[in-house]
């Protein structure tokens, strides 16, 4: 093996190691993407049981397997148009980490899935500063695939400290 050619292959090798797995998905027609270790699972549309006194942007919550999961519905959270579920709308289902060394397992209300794509870290651009976007750190970035802008979301900013908006150790004294 020549010179080059070794060098072509340690860089393929660290391109490689910088990729992770990103489960996207549609809402309001923009694409979002989940890092796929973030998912438990993907489940189809069925009704949650309201509770009261919780966010806008949680539906309720399901039973699963014998574990109560919150349902988020990110276009309410989103500030998008909403929209009934149709035959595309899924649940996917996640694991939330608050930094503490607690996971909590919450459901995230879909318009659709759409696929696994592998993405360098390198590839991922820091979301722009628009306002005083409340949720800014939920979003982790973005990433272009083919020509379409990929909005990554950081789940565990996302859902614990965005919809469930719970304290801090440091606020919380």
């Amino acid at each position: 093996m020549n010179n080059n050619a070794a060098l072509q292959t340690e860089k393929d090798a660290q391109t490689e190691q910088n990729t992770e797995q990103y489960l996207t998905f549609c809402l309001a027609g923009e694409e979002y993407g989940i890092n796929i270790l973030k998912v438990q699972e993907i489940r189809g549309w069925s009704e949650v049981t309201p509770m009261p006194n919780t966010p806008a942007s949680i539906l309720g919550v399901i039973n699963l397997r014998g574990t109560v999961v919150p349902i988020v519905e990110l276009r309410s959270h989103f500030h998008l148009t909403s929209a009934a579920p149709g035959p595309t709308t899924v649940i996917i289902v996640v694991k939330a980490h608050d930094g503490k060394g607690n996971q909590r397992t919450m459901g995230v209300v879909v318009d659709a899935v759409s696929e696994v794509h592998n993405i360098n870290g390198a590839d991922i651009q820091p979301a722009p500063q628009i306002g005083d976007a409340a949720d800014r750190p939920a979003v982790a970035g973005l990433a272009t695939m083919e020509e379409r802008m990929i909005i990554i979301l950081d789940v565990d900013e996302l859902l614990i400290n965005g919809v469930l908006g719970l304290p801090d150790e440091q606020n919380a004294a």
